[in-house]
């Protein structure tokens, strides 16, 4: 299934229906399209922990149950954290949303092919136990996403979002791990530490 959806285009949709969802984000060109779309306290920029946005993201849904939790990651990212489709099915989170944004590169290492030409991270992410799991390669697909998205009911949800392999400039948000933590802990009205 190949793709002409433009990236941050496409994140860009999604972050302006965002609601109060937290958003977690690979690391990346997922951080940097969600930045572009608007730095807020809501967003939690994972970096350097390659595979563990989901994971993350589980936890928080765990933690904050009447808050929407969004997690933005990309196909090299999710190959690496791929256990963590069946933790998610097991814990099954009702407000988790699983954006995962497969132009089929490992694009923050030379833009290789990742693995998603011969794994179907949607039929995993259902094996795994995942009911709730749609591909979405068009404008179409991309609007009925928008129309349902965030939701912190009904879940977890996961989109596998087929783009085309193109480059974006670099908006290199927040990288400071301890100030992104408190941020967010005070945007969700918790103490800082």
């Amino acid at each position: 299934m190949s793709s002409t959806l433009n990236r941050r285009d496409a994140v860009a949709r999604l972050m302006a229906g965002r609601k109060d969802a937290l958003v977690v984000t690979g690391l990346g060109a997922a951080t940097y399209d969600v930045a572009a779309a608007g730095d807020t306290p809501r967003n939690f920029y994972l970096w350097g922990a390659m595979g563990g946005a989901a994971a993350l993201g589980c936890g928080l849904a765990l933690a904050q149950p009447g808050v929407p939790v969004v997690v933005v990651t990309g196909d090299g990212e999710m190959l690496m954290g791929m256990g963590s489709f069946a933790t998610i099915a097991q814990q099954a989170p009702a407000n988790l949303t699983i954006i995962v944004l497969d132009n089929g590169l490992y694009g923050e290492t030379g833009a290789q092919a990742s693995h998603t030409s011969r794994t179907n991270l949607a039929a995993v992410a259902k094996a795994c136990g995942l009911a709730h799991v749609v591909e979405i390669a068009d404008a179409r697909g991309l609007d009925d996403l928008v129309s349902r998205f965030p939701s912190a009911a009904e879940g977890p949800h996961v989109a596998i979002v087929k783009i085309a392999p193109t480059e974006h400039p670099r908006l290199v948000p927040l990288r400071d791990g301890a100030h992104a933590k408190a941020r967010t802990r005070l945007a969700l009205g918790l103490p800082a530490d």
